[in-house]
């Protein structure tokens, strides 16, 4: 690994069929230790029920309103600044419970890969 800034570009983001968009801000092979995503949910979208295998995944809200469910843990409502913590294995979804956009950051270490993405309906 080198040391690098590297540049968000609005253009390469993609929707997942999860049920979100995404645009990868750190995500390579170089930095298998760790990847960063900017996933946006449109309001009254849930993104399917799934989990990841052998990756800790973590949401930080940077904006917009959201339930999110996990595991056993109760649904619980997540806003800009709250950090959300997701073992591996554990399955998860998110629906956007605002006006606006729901953006969050998606860190997930080991980095993520279409590899460790199991949808679970």
């Amino acid at each position: 690994m080198q040391a690098q800034i590297l540049k968000a570009d609005e253009d390469e983001e993609y929707y997942f069929d999860e049920g979100c968009f995404i645009l990868e801000l750190s995500n390579s092979a170089d930095d298998p230790s760790v990847s960063i995503a900017r996933a946006r949910v449109r309001p009254g979208v849930t993104t399917k029920l799934h989990r990841l295998q052998g990756a800790v995944e973590r949401y930080v809200v940077l904006a917009g309103a959201g339930m999110v469910r996990i595991d056993d843990l109760a649904p619980q409502n997540v806003a800009a600044g709250d950090v959300v913590i997701i073992p591996p294995l554990c399955p998860q979804q998110i629906t956007n419970i605002g006006e606006d956009d729901l953006v969050f950051l998606a860190i997930c270490s080991p980095r993520f890969t279409l590899g460790v993405y199991e949808a679970l309906k």
